[in-house]
């Protein structure tokens, strides 16, 4: 049996965590089932995040090559290891779900199930779990759906709640309007125009590009900036300017658009994928000066490879609610329990104001929509597995990504799992092509800038309210800025304290 105790920083220190405490009563749950401790890995996070897709113990089973995964009689193909996994958060000393020590081994003994369930990787015993979906890579799970729906209906959700978004954040606002950081970048653009001007190369109009504007508010933070430093440089710069704000949701867009009313002349707003940008924005290759990123990355669809044993394997996910979420759900929508999963589906495809025109027997109001769709997200949970790649030149990264670009990070030494954030590096891979060539890619978001902090910690998915957090694999999005010709550097951001935002840049290689 191999233990992997990951968040070695909460192992020393005042408030160290009790591991012993913990492990112990996950060891002494193990010695009384009949479970095959050689086949067996205990893995130990710190799951920081207090809304998160985690139980506190849940069963990972790591299936062997070659196995059938389209087995037609609703059996789970038997696992030749398992992987149980311990929140320490929430087991240590008790926890806040574990019920005390008695009910860290009570929750390990229901995971494992015994010794035949254990060995075909199913969850049984109670509580038991009803899944949402079948098996599949994380990126294509409903949680997306979800988030989604967070950010079309966002303003459903915050009048529910009775906050906006950015107060969910570390600090209550988005670094990305932090003023000081804003005039550093502007100072630094208007530099780099006067040497363009000087060669007669200065185009006549400047291209700037937001990607996932949220309320306006950093626009708005941004354009007031640039005009004011532009009129103290004694320049018409900002009479060129050409502010694009781009977000897939038109009502992001609009209350977008209202933030920045004093500007509307040099602002155009797109509605379009930040994965894709080139779709709509194609016609500005070469033309972009900034292209602009905050809190973006961390919150697109992505998978987890993993190294195990010396093995390459994917991560495969399926939502479940437990039996008793059903349950709740079930009687606040005055439905039976096997309606729930059906419920949450249709409003996944309509949405809260529709979900009540379809259904007004189950949802009188909107408002009642909202606090269903609420509570379901708040109940969600992943269940995973480990799948085998044949090779890392099967899977694909994203369009044009091929997976062996992993291979430098994944092979780095111990067994190692990380994340491939595929939307990001769909988006990075095509906003970088829109460059001019004095031009940046400036993002602050959550990175990993070390494959080692994989390692050492939990890096999500998390929930930030209603959307997914998961933070960015630096050093896999360095690699390939690389191979395509950009330098791509990492620091924290600057200008607050106590923040886990990192600034990236990306420019073109001299």
């Amino acid at each position: 049996m191999l233990v992997d105790v990951k968040p070695i920083h909460k192992m020393c220190g005042t408030k160290a965590v009790d591991v012993g405490a913990a492990l112990g009563m996950v060891i002494d749950a193990l010695c009384e089932d009949s479970v095959d401790l050689s086949r067996l890995r205990v893995v130990c996070d710190w799951v920081q995040y207090k809304g998160n897709f985690r139980q506190a113990v849940d069963l990972r089973p790591i299936l062997a090559p070659g196995t059938d995964l389209r087995s037609g009689n609703g059996t789970a193909p038997p696992a030749e290891e398992i992987e149980l996994a311990i929140d320490l958060r929430r087991c240590d000393n008790g926890g806040d779900d574990g019920g005390g020590n008695g009910g860290v081994k009570e929750a390990v003994r229901s995971a494992l199930g015994g010794n035949e369930a254990a060995g075909r990787g199913e969850q049984q015993g109670s509580p038991a779990r009803i899944e949402l979906e079948d098996w599949m890579p994380t990126s294509r799970s409903c949680i997306w759906s979800f988030n989604a729906l967070y950010w079309q209906a966002l303003d459903l959700w915050e009048q529910s709640t009775g906050r906006r978004y950015e107060q969910a954040l570390p600090g209550g606002e988005s670094d990305a309007r932090n003023r000081d950081a804003v005039r550093e970048l502007i100072a630094d653009m208007l530099e780099g125009f006067d040497d363009l001007a000087a060669r007669n190369a200065l185009p006549e109009e400047l291209y700037v590009v937001e990607l996932g504007v949220g309320n306006g508010n950093q626009a708005k933070v941004w354009l007031d900036e640039f005009a004011a430093a532009d009129s103290a440089h004694g320049t018409e710069y900002y009479r060129r300017l050409q502010y694009l704000m781009c977000d897939y949701s038109p009502h992001v867009l609009g209350m977008a658009r209202g933030a920045v009313a004093d500007h509307a002349e040099h602002v155009s707003s797109f509605v379009l994928d930040a994965t894709v940008p080139t779709t709509a924005l194609g016609f500005l290759r070469s033309k972009v000066f900034l292209a602009y990123i905050s809190n973006v990355y961390d919150n697109l669809p992505t998978e987890e490879v993993a190294r195990i044993g010396g093995r390459s394997y994917r991560v495969e996910a399926r939502a479940c609610l437990a039996q008793r979420d059903v349950a709740e759900l079930a009687e606040y929508a005055s439905a039976g329990e096997v309606a729930v999963p059906g419920l949450i589906r249709k409003l996944l495809r309509l949405g809260p104001p529709l979900l009540v025109e379809a259904m007004p027997e189950h949802f009188r109001d909107v408002g009642t929509a909202v606090g269903f769709w609420q509570r379901a997200w708040q109940a969600l949970t992943l269940a995973e597995r480990y799948v085998p790649l044949p090779g890392l030149d099967t899977y694909q990264v994203a369009p044009g990504v091929g997976g062996e670009v992993l291979r430098p990070l994944l092979e780095s030494g111990n067994d190692l799992r990380m994340h491939v954030n595929n939307g990001a590096v769909a988006s990075f891979v095509d906003t970088i092509g829109l460059l001019h060539p004095y031009g940046r890619l400036l993002c602050h978001d959550l990175f990993v800038t070390d494959t080692q902090q994989y390692r050492t910690g939990f890096r999500g998915p998390g929930k930030y309210d209603g959307s997914v957090v998961n933070w960015v694999n630096g050093p896999l999005l360095e690699l390939i800025g690389s191979r395509k010709g950009f330098d791509v550097c990492y620091a924290p951001f600057a200008h607050r304290t106590g923040t886990n935002i990192i600034t990236m840049t990306a420019r073109v290689r001299d």
